[in-house]
């Protein structure tokens, strides 16, 4: 995805950047530490591997997460988050909070507590 070169307002930026299913899914898989991308497709559930090769690549070329190749056989490759990841990731803990808050509020605690939230 490219970027557009006019934007009324930075948070413009940041929307086009994080825009996409899965890119907020990814990152806070990735606060856990470096992660292989076998092990990103088994704990996201529902994604497949062209869209998350697809995100990984974007959020790349955005800075948001790095990739990291080993040398040796077999060949391994893991990503982590950048400091730009990082502050993203600060800002998803406050969607985190806002959801669990939302939900308690519903009456939904169920999900948290077989989400492991509660």
């Amino acid at each position: 995805m490219k970027l557009r070169k006019d934007f009324t307002c930075p948070l413009e930026l940041v929307h086009d950047m994080m825009r996409g299913k899965w890119k907020c899914i990814i990152i806070w898989r990735l606060r856990l530490g470096p992660t292989s991308p076998s092990d990103l497709l088994r704990d996201i559930e529902g994604i497949t591997e062209k869209m998350l090769r697809q995100h990984l690549r974007e959020m790349i070329d955005f800075s948001l997460v790095e990739r990291r190749s080993f040398d040796g056989y077999p060949l391994r490759t893991e990503y982590l988050l950048t400091e730009n990841g990082k502050k993203v990731l600060d800002a998803l803990k406050i969607y985190q909070q806002l959801g669990i808050e939302y939900l308690v509020k519903m009456g939904r605690e169920d999900v948290l507590r077989e989400k492991g939230l509660l």
